[in-house]
């Protein structure tokens, strides 16, 4: 998995986020991006389950 993704942030107009933790649990891999400029963070599970704004 890379260090860094391109998403819409829904609090500035930037695309970079970057991973800022990581580690398994049991419902899968947990990973914590962060926007680059505003700090605007989200959690993504296995590629399915995420707290991101759409």
């Amino acid at each position: 998995m890379s260090l860094e993704m391109e998403y819409d942030c829904p609090e500035c107009d930037s695309t970079k986020f970057w991973k800022t933790a990581y580690m398994e649990i049991h419902l899968g891999k947990k990973t914590k991006w962060q926007c680059n400029d505003c700090g605007y963070g989200f959690i993504q599970i296995n590629d399915d389950i995420t707290t991101a704004e759409a």
